[in-house]
């Protein structure tokens, strides 16, 4: 596959807003709002009568903040996978790319990956949320330039029994082509924007 190809199908698994169904069944976005005037910004990240943020299936545990520096994977070879545990994932500062893959056997989109772009602004939070599901494979690589920061509202305090690790090769999670997933893939769309010249998604 050409490099413009392989950008292309790569962007095609990104999303940057809750417009559409996601793509692996139980993952929730939500398009977060920014309140702006004269004395700067507010944004509202999780409420009580949100019910795709929060219920009884997702109640609030814990929450914390991880800075993790430009082009780094958390972790870059190795899927996070929680037994019970949702996420609740925000971008305060920077820019990242959360990867989500679906291996469970009872989905209905086992197999799916998809890609969300939680973009933060100068003065906002990224207008965007995403919620990971128990089950499925999960990550993110720093695109920005500089640190992000990554909020987390887990639905369950922390748990070391209920974390796992999945190695890549033994995932075997591939773009629709078949092409082995890897963060370098989401590396590679910002590649041209860092270099002052944003990819158009064109070849």
């Amino acid at each position: 596959m050409t490099d413009h190809a392989l950008h292309a199908a790569t962007a095609a698994l990104l999303v940057r807003d809750a417009v559409a169904a996601p793509p692996v069944a139980g993952v929730t976005l939500r398009d977060l709002r920014i309140n702006r005037d004269p004395r700067g910004t507010l944004t509202e990240l999780l409420r009580t009568d949100w019910p795709d943020l929060f219920g009884a299936d997702l109640p609030f545990a814990q929450v914390y903040a991880s800075t993790t520096g430009p082009g780094v994977a958390r972790d870059e070879q190795a899927w996070h996978v929680h037994r019970h545990q949702s996420d609740r994932f925000y971008c305060l500062a920077g820019r990242i790319v959360v990867a989500i893959a679906d291996p469970r056997p009872e989905s209905p989109t086992r197999g799916a990956l998809m890609l969300v772009e939680l973009a933060a602004g100068p003065d906002h939070p990224a207008p965007l949320v995403v919620t990971i599901p128990p089950g499925t494979l999960h990550g993110f690589v720093v695109t920005s330039p500089g640190p992000a920061t990554l909020l987390n509202f887990p639905n369950r305090l922390y748990d070391p029994a209920d974390e796992g690790r999945l190695p890549f090769a033994d995932a075997a999670v591939a773009l629709p082509d078949g092409t082995p997933f890897t963060y370098d893939l989401a590396r590679a769309l910002y590649r041209d924007e860092e270099a002052g010249a944003p990819w158009s998604g064109t070849p």
